[in-house]
């Protein structure tokens, strides 16, 4: 299989990044990520692990991937995938405005070092890294700081293929 890419853009900032998929190290969720690609939604930045960034979306992929190349402690240019249940993510602490309902599938992306995916409600929170940024992360970084210091709010969080 030939390499795959996939822009990831903060629309409203105007910059983005190019991601490569790893389909060598987790086959299963970027087939799941690239079968439903384009993805867009609202994006948050992180209170527990740091230097993250997300978007929330409804499960897209017939059933979930396994936990294939996880990791607790993501680098710089990671893209991680977390599923959780409504449950987990129905505390008003998250700060998602109302309980989520359902499942929810997190598309991350680690910006900066220093990240360790320990939660203080549930313990360790372990990420399948589906993607590597390959181009672009200096500028990406950067909008991130602005986005964490100035706010998320009228901003999106978009994956393309590239």
């Amino acid at each position: 299989m030939s390499e795959r890419h996939l822009e990831l853009s903060l629309d409203k900032r105007g910059v983005s990044c190019t991601v490569l998929l790893l389909d060598d190290r987790a086959p299963l969720t970027c087939a799941a990520v690239w079968e439903a690609l384009p993805l867009s939604g609202d994006v948050y930045h992180a209170k527990y692990a740091r230097n993250e960034i997300y978007a929330l979306f409804p499960p897209f992929a017939e059933s979930e991937p396994p936990l294939e190349n996880p990791t607790v402690t993501p680098i710089p240019g990671d893209l991680c995938y977390f599923t959780f249940s409504g449950a987990e993510l129905g505390t008003k602490a998250y700060g998602y405005g109302t309980p989520q309902q359902s499942t929810v599938v997190d598309l991350a992306l680690f910006y900066e070092r220093n990240n360790l995916l320990l939660n203080g409600d549930v313990g360790w929170v372990p990420g399948i890294v589906w993607g590597q940024v390959v181009e672009g992360l200096d500028a990406m970084a950067e909008a991130c700081q602005d986005l964490w210091r100035k706010g998320a709010e009228g901003e999106t969080l978009s994956f393309r293929r590239a």
